[in-house]
């Protein structure tokens, strides 16, 4: 019997640095790089720029495509950062690693004023989980020629998980989506210049989750590459019946289901585990 391999077009994304990100040939796999005290899974391990710098060297090393940089938690119930104490976590950082790696750099915010730092530093594109709840983020985009994540979440993080309830999940973030980028294009943000994540893990239930990557060929169809960060969130371990510490494998068997599903990005916290598996997903998605 022959496998069914579902559809995943390819992009070309014109980043902030003006280098080309390619997307759809293969599985892009961007590193997590939590600089904040309070991120769920690693908070604390990465602050500084030493310890970041090694972190991202490591990354690099195991096969990541691009490293996501964020200095606010936006675990459930977490609280909103101040601009500037995010700003202090994560430009210098940026900065640093612009200086000594050549990347692709996605700077992880909701606040303008923190993205345009962070381009100013040597970002390359702005990963908004808020999906511009910030109304100068798009002035921010265009006067960097930046590419936007638009991340689909009811709410914010501190109150998300208590509207998890849809008629229509698959229905209901396309149509939100849908929304983000015709307030995106208002202003002055062309559809070629957005990436689309449903958002795993932001007001959805476990089994919610569990449909998103059942059902992700729907989100395909909406005609942007799409990003998928699911890695050691709690519907995994909620389905496992697992720590944080111990999801590895149920975020592996989570990124090949979202390889094979037709994800174009992954945004994951084990790179070297992530990659060999994408990389096989990728070669029998590949067969004629």
């Amino acid at each position: 019997m022959n496998l069914t391999v579902p559809s995943r077009e390819r992009f070309t994304i014109s980043l902030a640095c003006g280098r080309i990100l390619e997307l759809g040939g293969r599985t892009t796999v961007a590193g997590i790089l939590n600089l904040t005290p309070d991120s769920f899974s690693d908070g604390g391990r990465f602050q500084g720029t030493d310890a970041a710098l090694q972190q991202v060297e490591a990354m690099l090393a195991a096969g990541a495509d691009l490293i996501d940089a964020g200095g606010e938690s936006t675990r459930p119930g977490a609280n909103e950062v101040p601009p500037d104490l995010e700003a202090e976590r994560v430009v210098p950082v940026i900065r640093a690693i612009r200086k000594r790696f050549d990347c692709v750099l996605s700077v992880d915010t909701r606040k303008s004023e923190v993205a345009h730092q962070a381009l100013d530093a040597g970002a390359s594109l702005i990963n908004d989980v808020s999906a511009l709840s910030d109304p100068g983020m798009a002035a921010v985009a265009g006067a960097h020629a930046s590419p936007l994540i638009l991340m689909h979440m009811r709410g914010d993080p501190s109150t998300m998980q208590g509207q998890t309830t849809y008629d229509d999940l698959v229905g209901e973030i396309r149509a939100d989506l849908r929304k983000a980028m015709e307030k995106a294009a208002e202003l002055g943000i062309s559809d070629d210049k957005i990436i689309l994540d449903p958002g795993i893990g932001f007001g959805k239930s476990r089994r919610g989750n569990l449909e998103i990557l059942h059902r992700l060929p729907e989100l395909n169809d909406e005609g942007r590459p799409l990003m998928i960060g699911a890695s050691r969130k709690s519907f995994i371990g909620a389905t496992l019946d697992l720590p944080v510490d111990r999801r590895l494998t149920g975020s592996l068997a989570v990124a090949a289901v979202a390889a094979w599903q037709g994800a174009h990005i992954l945004r994951v916290h084990d790179v070297a585990e992530s990659v060999r598996v994408v990389r096989m997903v990728d070669a029998i998605r590949d067969l004629d």
